[in-house]
């Protein structure tokens, strides 16, 4: 596979989930959302602090070393996919692992800089959001909020009474709000467990073959 062709793949997600999270900063408050296509596919915006599908993780601090965690992982990144189109892995993790990183970057993009240029959503006064306000950004460089907004109620219900620990109790699946970047990492983490003896079939051949060429030599001399 061509580095300009990942490249074109990466540069794509990235736009697309940069373009959802302006529209959506810019024109819902926190807290809004709308339907798509009924009621199991919303538009819902929300904010999180630290890891993927809404999860946090250790507060000020440990928004620092998840962004900065982030940033490594990224640099890194860009020379394993070298690494792997040099080397010629299977086009198929290639494109996977491609899917991987543009999801990191996307939502490294907002911990990094929403912060510096846009305004805090918040929810009390359900305001909605301005770009490069006069009084700079919610908060300073690498603290910034990820935006999520994708959001699939496919089953919304009350649970049984005859139901374990949970009877009666509200059951929503897919709870978790996420976005295009996050979607892109699990699709990419996902594809290559489910196709990893296609992926690397290649490679063990290869080895084994050049296993073999070893000692047909060794028993030639």
């Amino acid at each position: 596979m061509k580095s300009k062709h990942l490249l074109f793949i990466i540069l794509a997600i990235i736009f697309a989930d940069q373009a959802l999270k302006f529209y959506i900063k810019l024109n819902y408050y926190a807290g809004e959302h709308h339907n798509v296509l009924g009621s199991w596919f919303q538009l819902h915006f929300v904010e999180n602090e630290g890891m993927a599908w809404g999860w946090k993780f250790g507060g000020g601090i440990g928004k620092i070393v998840l962004t900065l965690f982030r940033l490594v992982a990224v640099v890194w990144g860009t020379f394993l996919l070298k690494d792997f189109i040099a080397k010629k892995y299977h086009k198929g993790f290639i494109i996977c692992a491609g899917l991987i990183y543009a999801g990191a970057l996307g939502n490294l993009l907002d911990s990094m800089f929403y912060g510096l240029i846009f305004e805090n959503s918040d929810p009390f006064i359900n305001n909605v959001a301005k770009i490069f306000p006069k009084g700079g950004g919610y908060t300073s460089f690498l603290h910034g909020k990820v935006v999520d907004m994708l959001y699939f109620p496919l089953v919304d219900t009350i649970l049984p009474s005859w139901v374990p620990f949970l009877g009666g109790k509200p059951f929503t699946f897919f709870d978790p709000v996420f976005n295009l970047a996050d979607a892109s990492i699990s699709v990419g983490v996902i594809t290559i467990l489910i196709f990893q003896n296609t992926f690397f079939q290649k490679e063990e051949v290869a080895k084994k073959e050049a296993t073999v060429s070893v000692e047909d030599a060794s028993q030639v001399s």
